[in-house]
């Protein structure tokens, strides 16, 4: 076979292979949300003069075509394949294994987002605490980056200098160190979050320094089905599940909770089973990260109230509170706003408690 005839060949066959996938990109129905990246994906960008000349159409059409590009998992697989066994990368996009554990370098950290956090919790302060009676607490639940990223030789977060960093800046508050209760064995492996049946020693702290006390002898409930967590689909490449348990007593059991989500109450469960076969199974705890829920014990023996502003670490803790407390109040503020609160909340006498995690606090962006 000549040369020229070759050439031909190579061009034709390259040619077909191009008008093949072309056609399959358009004719192939957009996907709106990736269950393994835990993301919505981008969309078509509209085509407009004003989106052609500014550049934002080929921007929008850029990340349309990597979102939507036929077989895209099994890409990212084979991608991720090669990253860690071909060219011995130490991470695929920042996300690693360690220890068997699945996490994600949060590094470095953003002074800027934790100025912004530390005015927002000054605001709640000045404009609804300040002047009351409530008793103010600050806690940060660490990444668990903080137990296995460095020893393991991957940058992380200065935990010790963000702590103190909020520490002073919310001098208002009390300070409750959760780090000697936790260890990467309490978090899930293939997930950010921390695991409810690991965390008594760390609701137990919460509560004795709040003078209360917390849940005890629970019992321990399975979950019927895998948990795959976001780290998972992040990686692309396979591995084991993780199992969710999930606590409760008489006291957990007997809780009225309600959410104000939309600004009309609805009455919700401690552990929705619907959202445990959702998208996301850490949904199971308090339905998620809704605006504002509350949650009241009618079997407390006396009339005490905590007000927790909290990310989704809250949402798994806030039940193992509920033995010290007639009502606990959750508000997540990255879905409501903080000017608003007084709405809602008549802040009297209430233990008032700042509970976030450290990539929220090194992201915050999100509180309102």
């Amino acid at each position: 076979m000549n040369e020229k005839l070759k050439n031909k060949i190579t061009a034709a066959v390259t040619a077909v292979l191009l008008l093949v996938i072309s056609l399959f990109c358009i004719l192939k129905p957009a996907d709106d949300f990736s269950e393994s990246e835990r993301r919505l994906l981008a969309g078509a960008p509209k085509l407009t003069f004003e989106s052609v000349f500014s550049s934002e159409f080929m921007e929008g059409f850029e990340a349309y075509s990597a979102d939507q590009f036929p077989a895209r998992e099994e890409f990212r697989g084979i991608k991720a394949f090669a990253e860690y066994n071909i060219f011995k990368k130490s991470d695929n996009n920042g996300v690693f294994q360690a220890e068997g554990h699945l996490s994600k370098i949060d590094y470095p950290g953003q002074p800027d987002m934790w100025l912004n956090a530390s005015e927002k919790f000054r605001n709640i302060y000045d404009n609804f605490l300040k002047d009351t009676d409530c008793r103010v607490y600050l806690s940060i639940v660490p990444d668990k980056n903080y137990y296995i990223a460095g020893k393991n030789g991957y940058p992380t977060l200065d935990f010790d200098e963000l702590a103190g960093y909020f520490r002073k800046e919310m001098d208002y508050a009390k300070y409750i160190d959760l780090t000697g209760q936790l260890s990467a064995e309490d978090y899930y492996r293939t997930d950010t979050h921390w695991r409810q049946e690991k965390i008594t020693g760390a609701a137990g702290k919460l509560a004795e320094s709040m003078g209360v006390i917390s849940a005890g002898n629970c019992r321990i409930n399975e979950l019927d089905r895998p948990f795959y967590g976001v780290y998972r689909g992040q990686y692309a490449m396979p591995c084991e599940p993780d199992t969710i348990y999930y606590l409760s007593d008489e006291i957990i059991d007997g809780c009225r909770v309600t959410s104000y989500d939309t600004g009309m109450p609805v009455e919700k469960n401690m552990y929705d089973m619907e959202k445990a076969v959702g998208k996301d199974a850490y949904e199971l705890f308090l339905s998620g990260s809704d605006a504002l829920i509350v949650i009241e014990n009618p079997a407390a023996e006396e009339k005490r109230e905590l007000v927790m502003f909290r990310d989704s670490f809250g949402s798994s803790i806030a039940p193992l509170m509920t033995q010290g407390y007639s009502k606990i109040t959750l508000v997540d503020i990255r879905y409501i706003q903080s000017s608003m609160l007084d709405a809602f909340i008549n802040f009297e006498n209430q233990d008032v408690l700042f509970l976030y995690s450290t990539a929220l606090l090194n992201g915050s962006m999100a509180l309102k």
